[in-house]
């Protein structure tokens, strides 16, 4: 259905559009006939992946940005996803950049947003990702079940906290999730909170991470379990700049790294709105990412799994991203292009 739907929903903003089809998909995922609908018009076959010490049950994943606050998270796990990330959460509620902040570039197939972290806060989604209980579950002992598939939790720090600052935000976030998350990732590469790419510089990234390391060494011994982290990197750092991001990443003690988050380049953008400030994301990005996905793949050498992510427009993409070595692969843009059957697309054209 969704070539019937496209037309009408890129009628609307695009930011509205985003916010009808995250209520749509909230209200599936508490309706449980709606939800057993989607599940069988969207079941793929189990493509198992292992990565950070964690099982997948398959290797596609939606990418941050799409439910910032864990809303949906129902309704999008009956799309098929192996992991979902929720985010980028701050500690505090934020209003994010002014409007209107997101750009539908049709003839490219991409999307810039300027959107600057806009949500509700840690203490919000906090509730959103905390089972809800009632009466009957403690009478008959039920147990609550299980989500089935990886959650991860992107964390970012306050638009208003200083760089010099930034790491008590990530802490603060750590200790907040660490008990709902299965994984975390630092979000370092948002091109649109202002400074924030400062942080993937070598001796801070390296100073914030070693923080993070050891506020995740205290969770793990107080909640009993594992706790991976990773860390988002940006398309834009030269070549040096990747691999002294990508050795403090190692040295750090990180389970993994996610290449890429949007772009600030316009290359190959022919649409009139490629003019608009933040990133861009979607076709247009493909070629950088891949780009970036093959340097860090020969450098870190099979010491930590890579998330691919940025241009993943369709089966193809995924499966040459999961050729070059990536572990898992995340998207976004391509669900706005594609339509939400792409999960299953792309799973089913894995060997």
């Amino acid at each position: 259905m969704y070539p019937l739907l496209r037309p009408l929903l890129f009628r609307l903003d695009p930011e509205q559009a985003h916010a009808l089809t995250l209520q749509l998909l909230r209200i599936t995922g508490n309706a449980a006939f709606l939800r057993w609908i989607f599940l069988w018009q969207y079941a793929s076959p189990p493509k198992p992946v292992d990565a950070f010490g964690l099982r997948f049950k398959n290797p596609v994943g939606l990418a941050a940005g799409y439910d910032k606050d864990g809303i949906a998270l129902n309704g999008l796990a009956a799309l098929g996803f192996g992991h979902i990330e929720v985010g980028t959460v701050t500690p505090l509620p934020q209003d994010g950049n002014p409007k209107p902040r997101v750009f539908r570039l049709i003839e490219d197939e991409a999307v810039i947003n300027r959107m600057g972290f806009p949500g509700r806060g840690a203490a919000y989604v906090r509730r959103q990702l905390t089972p809800k209980i009632s009466p009957f579950d403690y009478v008959f002992r039920r147990r609550v079940p299980k989500r089935g598939f990886v959650l991860g939790i992107n964390l970012g720090k306050n638009k208003d906290t200083p760089n010099e600052e930034a790491v008590l935000d990530y802490l603060a976030l750590v200790q907040d999730f660490a008990r709902q998350a299965d994984y975390l990732t630092i979000n370092v590469s948002s091109p649109n909170t202002v400074g924030l790419r400062q942080l993937q510089g070598r001796d801070a990234l390296e100073g914030l991470l070693t923080q993070v390391h050891k506020q995740r060494q205290f969770e793990e011994k107080r909640q009993e379990k594992r706790l991976p982290i990773l860390v988002k990197l940006a398309p834009d750092l030269a070549q040096s700049e990747l691999d002294e991001s990508l050795d403090a990443i190692l040295r750090a003690g990180m389970d993994g790294v996610i290449v890429t988050n949007t772009t600030v380049a316009r290359d190959g953008v022919r649409s009139s709105l490629g003019v608009e400030s933040g990133g861009l994301s979607g076709k247009p990005l493909r070629v950088k990412s891949e780009a970036v996905l093959r340097q860090a793949v020969d450098h870190v050498k099979g010491k930590i799994p890579i998330v691919s992510a940025g241009g993943i427009m369709d089966p193809d993409d995924a499966k040459r991203r999961l050729d070059m070595g990536a572990a898992l692969v995340q998207v976004y843009t391509g669900l706005v292009y594609r339509g939400p059957s792409l999960v299953k697309e792309i799973v089913k054209s894995l060997r």
